[in-house]
């Protein structure tokens, strides 16, 4: 039987983990080019088998490295781009049916790795060598287990509790993605974009580990935890503005921003429709990433209207328009965003986001008094002249010089000047003697 779209779904929102170790909680380094072998074995039980075992030998080549795109081979081959691929351990691709001597009853989960080891043993086929992951597949009627897969994580072991005829891509992925490292990706809520006031609820719909379905691929985190985005992730240390190009995809450019959050971190990434991926998922979406644990990355959203496994709200629903954070005094604001790009402000040590990329107000000049040069005149007074006027020092530092002498050329302006000061030189000499003769006169009355 094939599972529709949303069966699928809920078979992948269904999956263990089964912890094994912890990988270094950072972001990785540049991740050298990496090919594994994975053995898939079809195991089947003392009491219990594949109901249509030809569909399940047709079904299972396809699933971890058929050409198409949603085989586990081309997944990771185009979601890493080109970094992590998956190749068939043996010629057939896979092995079996083998039959366990062990009643499927109980989900022996354990039982079925160290049974299934051994019979690989027994064919010269060693761990590590011949192959370096193995993903066991098999029958669910009788088991009993209460979920569709289980993965160590981080490790090299993936079990496959086969519903129908085909896992699927949802499934198969998802636990190859523990393998990884990658952990559940949960969601919190948080209204109106404040940091400080967040709840955990449900999952991100953003990736396959968060119940998102093969087309949402990885996140950011994810992919930095990796090491897959190394050379296209800015550490923001200092306000500016920002540009991203989409998540997925080919093409070079910053496809994620890395931001200081106290302890936690911030990662902000853009998603666009690119290859395989996004088709549904649209806009900018942030994430925080606890104590610098890039696999356990948590979706922010800031609406209650969040996308749901049925996939029927609008693509840019849970995008973030503005995130503030307080008590770390970090501030984001999406300037724009789409048409396969997006522009963010991100402010700082309490930096306003208004003043993020305004221009600098440049000092005023002191005003200087002027006046249009007249026929004749110099444009503009040179050293050791006065501007008409100006009742200053002298730009030599002396003092205010008369305008007839310091005027290069004739000036008008100069020549009416000295002309007003010697008519009141005049008049000061009459009203003096004018009033001499007044007190003349009067001392003989």
């Amino acid at each position: 039987m094939k599972l529709s779209a949303l069966g699928r779904i809920a078979l992948a929102t269904s999956v263990t983990v089964l912890t094994v170790g912890v990988l270094p909680d950072s972001a990785q380094a540049a991740a050298p080019s990496v090919k594994r072998k994975i053995l898939p074995v079809l195991v089947e039980f003392s009491d219990a088998s594949f109901q249509f075992p030809d569909k399940v030998k047709a079904s299972t080549p396809d699933t971890y490295f058929g050409s198409k795109k949603d085989s586990a081979a081309s997944f990771l081959s185009e979601v890493s781009r080109g970094r992590y691929t998956v190749v068939p351990a043996v010629t057939g691709q896979f092995l079996g049916p083998i039959t366990l001597d062990l009643s499927a009853a109980g989900c022996p989960h354990g039982q079925i790795n160290t049974m299934t080891r051994a019979e690989l043993a027994k064919r010269g086929l060693v761990a590590g060598e011949d192959y370096d992951s193995l993903s066991m597949v098999f029958p669910a009627q009788k088991t009993n287990c209460p979920w569709a897969g289980l993965a160590t994580q981080p490790g090299p072991t993936t079990w496959i509790n086969l519903y129908g005829t085909a896992s699927g891509i949802d499934v198969v992925g998802h636990e190859l993605g523990h393998n990884l490292g990658f952990r559940h990706q949960g969601r919190f809520l948080c209204t109106g974009g404040d940091l400080t006031a967040c709840r955990s609820e449900g999952s991100s719909y953003k990736s396959i580990m968060g119940g998102g379905g093969y087309r949402s691929g990885f996140t950011a985190p994810e992919m930095i935890h990796a090491g897959w985005l190394s050379d296209s992730t800015t550490k923001v240390t200092k306000s500016g503005t920002y540009t991203l190009r989409p998540l997925h995809g080919t093409g070079s450019g910053t496809r994620a921003l890395d931001i200081a959050l106290g302890k936690d971190r911030l990662v902000l990434e853009y998603r666009h429709a690119a290859g395989s991926f996004d088709a549904t998922i649209e806009g900018v979406h942030a994430y925080r990433v606890p104590a610098g644990t890039y696999s356990g990355a948590s979706l922010i959203d800031t609406t209650t209207a969040n996308k749901t496994a049925a996939n029927d709200a609008p693509a840019n629903v849970d995008a973030v328009k503005k995130l503030t954070d307080r008590a770390n005094r970090v501030s984001v604001a999406v300037v724009s965003s789409g048409n396969g790009t997006a522009k963010i402000k991100v402010a700082l040590n309490g930096d306003s986001l208004a003043a993020v990329g305004a221009p600098k107000a440049s000092p005023s000049a002191t005003p200087t008094a002027s006046v249009s040069p007249t026929p004749g005149a110099s444009a503009s007074p040179t050293a050791g002249q006065v501007a008409a006027g100006d009742t200053g020092p002298a730009p030599d530092g002396s003092a205010t010089a008369d305008l007839a002498a310091t005027t290069t050329g004739t000036s008008r302006t100069g020549l009416l000047g000295a002309a007003a000061g010697a008519v009141a030189l005049v008049l000061a000499g009459l009203v003096t003697l004018f009033l001499t003769r007044r007190r003349g006169r009067g001392k003989h009355a």
